[in-house]
């Protein structure tokens, strides 16, 4: 979740602050950094400086914050999008403090300078961190570009002129792939030419804060003759941002969601949100064929513009599946691997980054461990010292001209219930209202492994309940998906008892409970029964 902090003489500041989606447990909650050994050691931040926009590097701020008050210094697009956070947490957004790339700052005893960087969201900065007889660059996230949609190319002389520097803690996501990253550019044009080719609606599927990509995908349908509409929340949320902040003054005019019926199929163009197979995300619910604004048909195109975020591959799978049984034509990675440029250095591009800096040493950070594996054996080829892969909780001290272990902190997942907000509390059902039933029908699709929840999700009650449909309508994707049922009623079988169990912890008193399954391709063998219980 890329929260690290740096410290000198008893003073520490922090940089980036992430958080991650658990999508492997009940109701995809956020896990946010264990910070609870900092202040019994004296290590809580007195500035933090935020690299870039990514979630993965800020997303936890609104909740870490208020343990440390201290000023927060972003570019402006990372601040817009932490103002939106701050205020949906009821924080006040003082704290945050607007720089641009380039700028300097100084938190005593530590000289930060904001370096820009290309990568996948605008004005993303690697950070040099000057102290006392000590010089860092912390990279953030960075690849080279020398054709970027959005903003210049990596200036080598800004990066030459701090040679030699005494450690690089460095990006290690693509350290084990051998040549130069795809420019943006290139997956523009690669884009063109498959848009192009289509002759229904196309859906592209890519990261909300990719506006790069978002700015071509603009361009491409002037070009195409097609209509542009957006899906997603955080699709339109980064939309609304970048054009308050002119990164997509160009963008063509968005049609509404709600009449986008209404349009030739050949004439539109839909950018959303879901490349991850996230079970509430626009992308999933087309694939379902349960999207209020439109449903697709056999001979409409999906284009995955993204790269699988290992841990991912199961929901993405089903994800196409899903689009497979609706006839719907694919483009991916798979198919066309200039569809999607990766946001992060290659080999080559880290030995023209290391001939620049000039490093006594490199600590290997971001991927997984064998990532930083090959980081090091590529920074060993280059005459660079790697003195240990750090894990997760390592207090490293950098003396004598070597990182030294001084020790390890042994950190608990915090979990943030993802619709939870400060203060909210369930409103209490009162004896004249309480629920006597609570009838729900789903519409599932025998596949090769089981079943698949398809259509939309349809639940009544005679009281109003505090029941949440997104969370409900994702954990029986999931239950479904796990239950390798033969018929229906054994499917039926297996997953009335742990849907119970799942309302009983969610609502205040519990429901008799009809639950109904229905093919989508009624054939006999598939035996269709209701089944009630108190």
């Amino acid at each position: 979740m890329n929260l690290s902090l740096y410290g000198y003489d008893g003073h520490w500041i922090a940089v980036d602050c992430g958080m991650m989606i658990r999508q492997d447990l009940p109701d995809l909650p956020l896990q946010i950094p264990d910070i609870e050994h900092l202040a019994a050691n004296a290590m809580v931040p007195e500035a933090i400086f935020i690299t870039h926009g990514h979630e993965d590097h800020l997303g936890a701020l609104a909740w870490i914050w208020p343990h440390w008050g201290c000023p927060i210094y972003a570019t402006p697009l990372a601040v817009e999008m932490l103002r939106i956070k701050f205020l949906e947490q009821g924080l006040k957004t003082d704290a945050l403090k607007p720089i641009s790339p380039g700028s300097r700052v100084f938190s005593a005893p530590f000289e930060v300078t904001f370096l820009p960087v290309t990568h996948s969201i605008p004005e993303s900065c690697a950070l040099s961190i000057v102290a006392p007889n000590c010089r860092v660059l912390h990279t953030g996230d960075w690849k080279l570009d020398d054709r970027p949609v959005i903003g210049p190319a990596i200036s080598a002389s800004q990066f030459q002129a701090l040679a030699p520097v005494d450690l690089v803690v460095a990006d290690s996501t693509n350290a084990d792939v051998e040549g130069h990253s795809r420019s943006e550019t290139e997956a523009a044009d690669a884009l063109e030419a498959v848009i192009g080719a289509c002759t229904g609606r196309v859906v592209v599927s890519c990261f909300a804060s990719n506006i790069a990509r978002i700015k071509a995908l603009g361009r491409i349908a002037e070009r195409c003759n097609r209509r542009v509409a957006l899906l997603g929340r955080s699709m339109e949320r980064m939309v609304s941002i970048a054009l308050r902040l002119g990164y997509l003054d160009d963008f063509p005019p968005r049609v509404p969601t709600h009449d986008l019926g209404y349009l030739p199929a050949g004439e539109v163009l839909i950018i959303a949100t879901g490349s991850q197979g996230e079970p509430r995300s626009a992308l999933s619910r087309l694939a379902q064929g349960r999207h209020p604004a439109i449903d697709l048909e056999p001979g409409d195109a999906v284009i995955f513009s993204a790269r699988a975020i290992p841990g991912n591959e199961r929901l993405i799978e089903r994800l196409k599946n899903g689009f497979k049984r609706l006839d719907i034509q694919i483009h991916d990675e798979n198919s066309n691997p200039a569809l999607h440029a990766s946001g992060h250095p290659a080999r080559e591009e880290l030995r023209q980054l290391y001939a620049w800096l000039k490093p006594k040493l490199l600590l290997p950070v971001h991927g997984e461990a064998p990532h930083q594996e090959a980081h090091q054996a590529l920074a060993t080829s280059l005459g660079i010292q790697v003195p240990l892969l750090a894990q997760n909780g390592a207090l490293l001290a950098l003396e004598n001209d070597t990182l030294v272990m001084r020790s390890q902190y042994h950190l608990r997942p915090r979990l943030i219930a993802a619709r939870v907000r400060p203060g909210e509390r369930q409103v209490p059902i009162s004896p004249r209202h309480q629920p006597r039933s609570l009838s729900i029908a789903l519409t599932v699709l025998p596949t090769q492994t089981g079943w698949t929840r398809v259509g939309r999700l349809l639940w009544d009650s005679d009281t109003t309940l505090p029941l949440d449909e997104d969370a409900l309508a994702d954990w029986l994707d999931q239950r479904i998906d796990a239950i390798p049922a033969e018929t229906l009623l054994q499917l039926r079988q297996q997953l009335f008892t742990p849907l119970r169990e799942w309302l009983q912890d969610r609502l205040p008193l519990l429901p008799e409970l009809h639950l109904q399954l229905m093919p989508a391709d009624p054939q006999p063998e598939y035996e269709v029964r209701s089944a009630s219980s108190r």
